[in-house]
């Protein structure tokens, strides 16, 4: 299927008009960077094409859950910070839930909350509150700063 087709699968098969799934596919794409890529095929496209288009995929529906596995894994700064605006919209204007495993203390600065696992245990949690990104994404490096060692090694 075409990028197109493939984004717009979950609408069609809701049996949503032809014409909002139009829309639909076009306001997501050119969120996430993609409208020039609709009419290719997945190997006609990059990686990060691809994985912009499965995130378009995911997202088209406006879910009320998103469970999204390093999302950014495999784009770049600009498309990176592209998907987290459009998943931060979903959280904070549709009410939606993103669980998102992530190494990426960037991606992880968009969240509200960040669970920290070590060794298969949870080792830290903290809070957004009402933080900006930036200050947030201080916070998050700070932790895994510590992540590490041993908090008797670092202090």
């Amino acid at each position: 299927m075409t990028a197109y087709e493939n984004i717009a699968l979950a609408l069609s098969i809701k049996g949503e008009d032809p014409r909002s799934i139009k829309e639909a596919v076009e306001r997501v794409s050119r969120q996430l960077g993609i409208t020039a890529v609709l009419d290719k095929y997945p190997y006609q496209m990059s990686g990060g094409q691809k994985q912009r288009v499965a995130s378009a995929r995911a997202i088209i529906t406006d879910p009320s859950i998103v469970l999204a596995d390093e999302p950014t894994g495999a784009l770049d700064s600009k498309s990176s910070g592209m998907l987290m605006e459009r998943l931060e919209y979903l959280n904070t204007e549709l009410g939606s839930t993103i669980l998102m495993v992530t190494h990426d203390s960037f991606s992880a600065s968009y969240a509200k909350r960040v669970i920290f696992l070590k060794d298969g245990r949870i080792y830290n949690e903290i809070r957004r509150g009402n933080s900006g990104r930036k200050e947030f994404f201080n916070r998050i490096m700070d932790v895994v700063t510590l992540l590490g060692g041993d908090l008797n090694d670092v202090i």
